[in-house]
């Protein structure tokens, strides 16, 4: 019996658990008989557990230390997001106001 490779990454050894297959590389789980249609879509959550996608406005959860400045950015700013991208770090691409364009990490935000 030979099973199809992950489709996330490439990857050929495969096992099958039940009806799903599950990829051990990337822990990439899926049915082979449903169609995949969503596959692209990135799912990113913020600190209260709501979806999160391009466009929407967001406040900080916490007060946050930026990266090469000796200032921070405080609780209940506001943001826009402009771009999710699939990384471990910061997922989110937003314009914060009073600081300009940064990456943030979508744990530490909250939809406003």
């Amino acid at each position: 019996m030979s099973l199809p490779p992950c489709p996330k990454c490439e990857d050929a050894y495969v096992y099958q658990d039940q009806e799903n297959l599950i990829c051990p590389m990337c822990s990439y789980e899926w049915n082979p008989d449903e169609p995949n249609n969503n596959d692209d879509a990135i799912v990113v959550k913020d600190a209260n557990g709501s979806l999160l996608s391009e466009g929407d406005k967001v406040t900080l959860a916490k007060d946050v230390k930026v990266k090469g400045s000796s200032q921070g950015i405080k609780i209940g700013t506001k943001a826009i997001i402009k771009r999710i991208q699939e990384s471990k770090d910061h997922q989110l691409d937003c314009k914060v106001d009073g600081h300009g364009e940064m990456y943030i990490t979508a744990k530490f935000v909250k939809k406003a």
